[in-house]
């Protein structure tokens, strides 16, 4: 029984790794749909928006029958709690996926991202591709200092948010309201996107020491 018991928790933390893989892949595609303007990729990640969010339901409900079933405690119970929770994340960032496939169709065959903020846009997509699977990995070894490492990685993405804006407030800017807004909404999927991901490496803390990063104890000053 307790056998079967630890397999159930192992198959809830192997869905959270499926479904982050399954995630990251999908941001990748949708920015190559977005600036190639490659309308059958941005297809493909909007239909399989869909098995992400089977998989969540899935998670959900192994995760809710182990609760009824065998009434985890302690550790277990934070496992399966904060499981849920990173499920949450995950599922939010296939929409978000979708949504940068989506805007990709919605201009298509015309581009969405003008030439001077395709490189900051494709660095983006490769950010929150590569944050996505860091979580994916972090989940696997749970590793609170490589947890904590993605945290700081994702400074990056909010110094590439602002890139995008100071392009907007410029006055020479020469793209006209649309693509101002469209371009808005690109940074804006990017950066939530990463948020998703380092809320799931803040579960991962949660999960190994019981503590939210917040409250986990700081270094104290190297001395002279």
């Amino acid at each position: 029984m307790r056998e079967t018991y630890h397999e159930a928790l192992a198959s809830i933390s192997e869905g959270l790794v499926e479904m982050a893989n399954l995630v990251g892949s999908a941001i990748g595609l949708a920015t190559h749909a977005l600036l190639d303007a490659d309308l059958q990729l941005a297809e493909n990640v909007i239909s399989a928006e869909e098995e992400v969010g089977d998989l969540q339901r899935d998670l959900e409900h192994r995760a809710i029958a182990l609760l009824a079933r065998q009434q985890p405690v302690a550790t277990d119970l934070r496992i399966v709690v904060t499981s849920l929770r990173m499920s949450a994340d995950l599922e939010r960032s296939g929409v978000l996926a979708q949504h940068v496939a989506k805007l990709a169709r919605l201009r298509y065959p015309g581009h969405v991202v003008p030439g001077d903020l395709r490189r900051t846009v494709l660095e983006m997509g490769q950010l929150a591709q590569r944050l996505m699977a860091q979580a994916a990995e972090v989940i696997i070894i749970k590793d609170v200092d490589a947890a904590l490492q993605l945290e700081k990685d994702d400074e990056r993405m909010d110094e590439l948010h602002r890139v995008i804006f100071q392009h907007l407030l410029d006055e020479r800017w020469q793209h006209g309201v649309e693509t101002a807004v469209d371009v808005t909404l690109v940074g804006r999927y990017y950066e939530r996107f990463a948020d998703h991901a380092v809320s799931v490496a803040r579960g991962v803390v949660y999960l190994v020491t019981g503590k939210h990063v917040d409250e986990l104890p700081t270094e104290p000053p190297l001395t002279a």
